[in-house]
Formats: structure tokens, sequence, C-alpha cells
């Protein structure tokens, strides 16, 4: 049973479906991106989720329970939504201290996920001193203080200079490797592309397209190989005769469906030299419009 499943889910507001019949699952040790333009149903299928919004239809548990079924939440699962609120009179440290006598955690918890994003020198300020990037941080270190099996994470990037950022990346290939299931909303694609191991791509409250990164980039035919010969009408007549298509574009041929090591594999065997022999990638953003038709 997966940390998270989604199966079904719908939530209507009078006639308008926020999320319509979605299914999908988030797997333990992998950082999933939650990926959709704005108005796409992230937030509520987010909220819906964590028991905050009730679903028309369909279920969202962690494995297998919904939210408000959970023994003490937050040590199964840690959150930051976009509209977390500080009391700007407390420093980081107390609105931590009050949290963890509130979920029962451990008093060391607080100083340990200080640490852990990087808040341990600003600890003693007050929150309303803060920027929003070091919100952002104190943040996750709150949702990171019951050792939660999945961690969610709706724009976790918004405030965070390009350091914040590049500790950002880090910290979610950390929280993964620990074992935790990660979901990351997020409309910044770049970054996404380069911190998560799958996506689900959603678009008028439907699914569009999920998948490995490396699945949902390679495109509906898999990966695309672009590889060079010094003999390419060989090269081609031997792809073709292994059962490959090709799209030529002069010396250079197109491997639809096909990775470069296939490739290589059906030029040794046929004893021809190759001069360049690469995957083809798609851009996040390219498969992104390509599923939403280019919703903003």
């Amino acid at each position: 049973m997966a940390p998270v499943e989604i199966r079904g889910l719908t939530k209507r507001f009078g006639s308008v479906a926020a999320v319509d019949d979605l299914s999908f699952e988030i797997g333990a040790g992998r950082v999933t991106g939650f990926l959709g333009p704005n108005g796409a149903g992230k937030s509520t299928t987010l909220r819906t989720l964590l028991g905050l919004i009730n679903p028309s239809a369909g279920e969202a548990t962690f494995g297998g329970l919904p939210y408000e079924r959970l023994e003490r939440p937050s040590t199964k699962v840690g959150a930051v939504l976009e509209d977390t609120a500080f009391h700007p009179g407390r420093t980081g440290r107390n609105h931590l201290r009050v949290l963890a006598v509130t979920g029962e955690h451990r008093p060391e918890r607080v100083g340990e996920v200080l640490e852990e994003v990087g808040l341990t020198a600003a600890a003693d300020r007050r929150v309303g001193g803060y920027s929003l990037g070091m919100r952002q941080r104190l943040a996750i270190a709150a949702a990171l203080l019951g050792d939660p099996e999945v961690l969610i994470l709706d724009e976790p990037a918004n405030g965070l200079d390009p350091p914040g950022i590049s500790w950002m990346r880090g910290m979610l290939r950390e929280q993964a490797a620990r074992g935790r299931a990660v979901l990351v909303s997020s409309h910044l694609l770049a970054e996404v592309a380069q911190s998560v191991d799958d996506i689900v791509v959603i678009a008028h409250g439907k699914l569009r397209g999920k998948g490995t990164l490396e699945e949902v980039l390679g495109g509906s035919d898999g990966p695309v190989t672009e590889v060079r010969a010094r003999d390419a009408d060989a090269l081609e007549r031997a792809l073709l005769a292994a059962g490959n298509r090709i799209d030529r574009d002069g010396e250079r041929l197109i491997v639809p469906g096909a990775t470069p090591e296939a490739v290589g594999l059906v030029a040794a065997e046929a004893g021809i030299a190759l001069t360049g022999l690469a995957p083809r990638a798609r851009s996040l953003e390219d498969v992104f419009f390509e599923l939403t038709g280019g919703a903003e």
C-alpha cells in the first residue's frame, strides 16, 4: 500500500468541479512533483488530502487511512501550505516549542529541525523580523518536527534566494533518501525538474499525465535518441532492420522509442563507428504546456 493514495477524488463547488476523478499514488523514498497551471486544482487536492476540505466523491488516504483517522497525525504527515501563518512576536524556537508540546514530540527535536533547515543562528529572533525565505524554512522545520513518513510542500521555494533554492533541492533529495514520500506542488518547472523522481500533471481538475520524470519527458514514445555516424546510411539501414523508426535530419538520425544504449548496441553489432550518441530530452516546460494546452 502506497504512503499516499488518491482514488477517484472529486471536489465540486456548486456546478464547478475543482477536482475531477483524480487518481495517483506517491511512493516512499521518492520526490513527486505535483504540477498544474493556476486554478488546476492542486491546492484543492492538497487540502482534501489533509482533511481540510471534504471530497464530493472518491478518497485520499495515507497508508489506507484518511488524515482525520491517523493517530498522532504529525508523526505520519508533515505539511507546508502556502498560507502558513506565524505569531510575529514569538521567536522561531518558541514557535517550534509550542508545536512540539502540542504534538507530543521530543523537546530535542526543536534544535534538531532548526539545524536541519539552517535556522539555528536565527532561532531566537522574533518571527516578525524574518524574511519570507526564513519563514519558509521555519514552516518546513515545523513540518519535520514529528519525523513524519510523508512530507507535503506547497510552493516551498517561494521567497527563497538562489542559495536557498539550491538548499531546497538538496533537502528534498535528503528527505526522500530517508525513506519519506515527498509531494511538492510548484510552478517553478525548472527547479522541479532538478529535484523530483516522479511527476503528476493536472489541468482543470483532471489528470493530464503521470509517471517518472524520464517517462514524462520522453513522451508517449518513451525515450528518444540522437545519433551520428561516419556512415549514416549504413546506420539507418541497421536500425531499420532492428525494428526501429527513424527520423532523419541530414547526417543526424533521431530514433524514437530507443535508448542510447540500445542504439549503440545496434551500431556495434553492425561494425559502424559512431561520432555522436545522446538522449534527446524535452524540457519540463515543453511537456507541461503540451499536457495542459498552455493553460495559464
